[in-house]
């Protein structure tokens, strides 16, 4: 299938969904008798050393933590991860966020369920962003970088379905069908900007570096359903990853300057800006640190985006104040600006 009949399909309207409670619907109290896909599954004990379930369930509005308070029942363990599973169970609210009580549950049959009702996708159409993609490109004028880049996304058919289908992250930020895709050229669009604002800016660099900068997401991790991380994104990351292909990619075109090479390496290699980030190393020339501070801005206003969202779908953002409460990932209490004028 085409990435742009793909998204299509995912972002339309699927087939059994109506009458389907999404995990975005759940709230404190409701009834769920459901198929969803799971996502993690590991045996805990409880502080009285009775054992139990955790349970990860997904669909394509988003995850919710299960437990299997009685895993001794019969059957109710006859599951594996990637399973679609018919499940019963009540919702409670936990530490502010759902949880599910999961009484009964077994494996569905197929054909009883969607696969696409499972998996988060981008809503920002692929159309559109296959032709961002290729104008942004084509922007680039240095002889050497506009190669890297064709050789990267054009010329490798297989790498660019894989980048236009992956996510950027396993769960904290554009961790759906495409999210790569749309926060890389999120990025490059950001340090376009930078390039415009500040003309001692190798615009040329910059925007490559920021098209190929999570490259190595790809090989970090897995493929949807499972969109965990890989053996080789657990040892080696997607940063070192990422800069070995581009390594590979000049060194295999006839003439590339030495000291781009090596520029572009930088840029990839310190694109987290902090040693305790993951970057190896720290922002040398101003377009790793311009890199640097575009990747952090899009993945921050982007968590804190998907976090608001859940919130509005939890009703949190509408209580009281509208105060939604502490959020780790961007450590602060979190509110929706008001509409005030």
């Amino acid at each position: 299938m085409e990435i742009n009949e793909f998204f299509k399909e995912m972002n339309g309207d699927s087939a059994g969904a109506a009458g389907m409670r999404f995990i975005e619907n759940f709230y404190d109290g409701a009834r769920v008798s459901d198929v969803y896909l799971v996502k993690t599954k590991n045996a805990a004990l409880t502080k009285n050393g009775k054992e139990y379930l955790n349970v990860i369930l997904q669909d394509r509005t988003g995850q919710v933590d299960a437990k299997v308070w009685e895993p001794n029942s019969p059957g109710i363990s006859d599951f594996d991860v990637l399973d679609y599973v018919y499940v019963e169970g009540n919702v409670t609210v936990y530490n502010g966020s759902n949880q599910l009580s999961i009484q009964r549950l077994r494996v569905a049959k197929e054909g009883s369920y969607d696969p696409k009702n499972y998996l988060p996708v981008s809503s920002r159409p692929a159309e559109e962003m296959e032709a961002s993609l290729s104008q942004l490109i084509k922007s680039v004028k240095n002889p050497y970088l506009s190669r890297l880049l064709n050789i990267i996304f054009m010329e490798d058919a297989d790498f660019h379905k894989k980048f236009m289908l992956h996510s950027a992250a396993k769960s904290v930020h554009h961790g759906y069908v495409g999210g790569l895709a749309e926060h890389t050229l999120s990025v490059a669009g950001i340090c376009d900007d930078f390039a415009r604002r500040y003309p001692d800016l190798h615009r040329d660099l910059l925007v490559t570096a920021a098209l190929c900068h999570d490259i190595g997401k790809v090989r970090e991790l897995t493929a949807f359903p499972r969109n965990d991380y890989s053996d080789e994104g657990q040892l080696i990351g997607h940063i070192v990853i990422g800069y070995q292909r581009i390594t590979e990619v000049a060194g295999s075109i006839e003439g590339f300057p030495p000291t781009l090479a090596a520029e572009l390496g930088h840029c990839i290699l310190a694109h987290h800006g902090e040693l305790e980030f993951g970057s190896p190393k720290k922002p040398a020339l101003m377009e790793a640190m311009a890199l640097s501070f575009a990747d952090n801005v899009d993945a921050k206003l982007e968590t804190m985006r998907e976090a608001l969202d859940a919130a509005d779908k939890n009703g949190k953002a509408t209580e009281g104040d509208g105060w939604i409460g502490f959020n780790r990932l961007i450590d602060s209490n979190m509110r929706r600006t008001s509409n005030e004028s």
